[in-house]
């Protein structure tokens, strides 16, 4: 399937397969990587409801890490857990790795229970979500009203290089995803490794393995929001030096187990 961001990749599609008999000087890249990102969590949920009411912050207790999945959330981990393991054998996930976020945790966990032979979940601090430092759990309109050096700030430097206080970049949020793709090659290349992270996350992982510049990875991102388990998926062909995008913001674990579709930014909400 063609491989470009937005929900117009959500249907149809083929799950990756693995190539061909092994040629001279084979990539070290996986031959199968999935990245997905977590099911709706209840700080999702949460930023809807403040959203809705125009208010200015949003209604959370937990810290970001501790935030759970929602009740809906869990259904989708499961149904994508499901979808996994009626994969070929030669397909499904060989190891996973996962942001340390509790909802990424408990997604990646109801894949590894879900599958024929239960794989150790591994989490990995480099895929945690996007540190917005002092908007943490604001709406866009609390941002605005609170912090309006900051917004004119950001309209001039672009989502991609601005940095709240105490926060974090997208650059900054590349910079630590490098080591993973580095580690992929290095330790991962004969495994299928399933990634669970958040939405800037994915992104950022396909900026670095698709080589992208700024220009392109924030249209992928303007196109259309990242679903709570949406699969990216990419093969790695003979004799290529990257990987190969097959899927992108495929939704079909839910909608093959009737689960509904969401894609809220996690909280803190920042401007798009």
């Amino acid at each position: 399937m063609g491989a470009t961001g937005g929900h117009g990749q959500r249907r149809g599609g083929a799950p990756p397969t693995s190539a061909g008999p092994a040629s001279p000087g084979p990539s070290p890249w996986p031959a199968c990587l999935w990245i997905v990102r977590h099911g709706q969590s209840a700080g999702n949920a949460a930023a809807d409801r403040a959203e809705a009411t125009a208010s200015d912050v949003i209604d959370i207790a937990e810290r970001d890490a501790d935030v759970p999945l929602s009740a809906l959330g869990e259904r989708q981990a499961r149904a994508l857990g499901r979808w996994f393991a009626t994969q070929p054998p030669e397909q499904r996930p060989t190891v996973i790795l996962s942001s340390p976020y509790r909802r990424a945790m408990q997604t990646a966990r109801f894949v590894a229970e879900a599958l024929p032979h239960q794989l150790a979940v591994f989490p990995d601090e480099r895929l945690r979500e996007k540190d917005l430092g002092s908007l943490d759990r604001l709406t866009r309109r609390g941002w605005a009203e609170r912090f309006p050096e900051q917004a004119e700030a950001r309209r001039r430097l672009g989502k991609f290089y601005f940095r709240a206080p105490g926060g974090e970049s997208w650059c900054d949020v590349v910079l630590r995803v490098r080591s993973v793709a580095d580690e992929l090659q290095l330790r991962h290349g004969r495994e299928r490794p399933l990634i669970v992270a958040h939405q800037v996350v994915v992104l950022c992982l396909r900026y670095v393995i698709e080589r992208l510049d700024e220009a392109a990875i924030l249209r992928i991102d303007a196109d259309a929001p990242l679903a709570n388990c949406a699969v990216t998926a990419y093969v790695t062909d003979q004799g290529s030096a990257l990987p190969r995008l097959t899927l992108y913001n495929h939704v079909a674990p839910l909608e093959e187990a009737h689960e509904p579709i969401t894609d809220a930014t996690d909280p803190p909400v920042a401007p798009r």
